[in-house]
């Protein structure tokens, strides 16, 4: 058994803002005993203008956001996967990264987005992530002291094939934080992640963005912890906050055993 907790914001476009806001969630989790701690997606800056990134994001070396996740992770000797970080990667060019930290304070994995939302809602609702990031290209699945984690972001939920992947490849855990749109969100959010959760026999940790933020976009919240038959444990709708829950990493391999659907494709 272990706890997770995580993380609801709503960030701004100050990381040192956003780093105090996620360091007070941080201390409330650690409070609760929480053995792993996630935020959301881009939980350091929130902005997808190049322009704004290039003035105010770093790479991994000097990115001072994750310096204090790293420092905190390390003093309270906690596993914290920062959902979602902007980070350069060379040049003019950036990714969407997830960071896992050990409790020693050190990077264990990253994961970057694969999939870009490049979506067009409505003529006043587009996005075009792929302007502004390099999409990774690796599935990355993490070993922590209780089972393998499958990493993901956001609008890699609607690609079941990837989780279908990390689960064959021993994940009991999803990790999907995420910036769902509110558009989006109040369609889609709780069916396709009770979805994965359901045909993959996992939990699903999923933190979100929450709210009206500096640029105008909404963020649909609803930060969820979901159990692996896809019952909602703990869920948080629109405020800032945490949630938290006991998770028994057993309960995945009992229903696997019970309907093996997941060996027989």
């Amino acid at each position: 058994m272990f706890k997770v907790s995580c993380i609801q914001l709503c960030s701004n476009n100050n990381i040192k803002n956003n780093f105090e806001k996620t360091k007070y969630y941080i201390n409330k989790a650690v409070r609760q005993n929480a053995d792993l701690i996630i935020t959301p997606e881009i939980s350091s800056f929130f902005s997808l203008k190049k322009k704004e990134l290039s003035l105010n994001v770093g790479n991994m070396r000097n990115d001072i956001y994750l310096k204090g996740i790293k420092d905190l992770s390390k003093s309270y000797r906690k596993w914290i996967l920062i959902g979602s970080l902007v980070t350069k990667i060379k040049n003019n060019k950036f990714a969407n990264r997830s960071v896992l930290i050990n409790p020693k304070g050190k990077i264990h994995s990253y994961y970057d987005k694969i999939h870009m939302y490049d979506a067009r809602l409505s003529k006043n609702e587009v996005y075009n992530e792929s302007k502004t990031f390099v999409p990774g290209n690796k599935i990355k699945v993490a070993k922590l002291p209780w089972g393998k984690l499958g990493m993901s972001i956001c609008y890699d939920l609607r690609f079941p094939k990837m989780y279908r992947t990390m689960s064959k490849q021993g994940a009991l855990f999803l990790s999907i934080p995420s910036a769902f749109t509110e558009t989006t969100g109040k369609k889609h959010w709780h069916i396709l992640l009770k979805a994965r959760a359901i045909e993959n026999f996992c939990y699903i940790f999923a933190p979100a963005q929450s709210g009206k933020h500096f640029n105008g976009r909404r963020t649909y919240g609803h930060s969820i912890i979901i159990s692996p038959d896809g019952k909602t444990i703990k869920e948080l709708k629109k405020k800032e906050g945490i949630i938290s829950a006991n998770i028994d990493p057993s309960f995945s391999k009992i229903l696997r055993k019970k309907i093996p659907s997941l060996y027989r494709e």
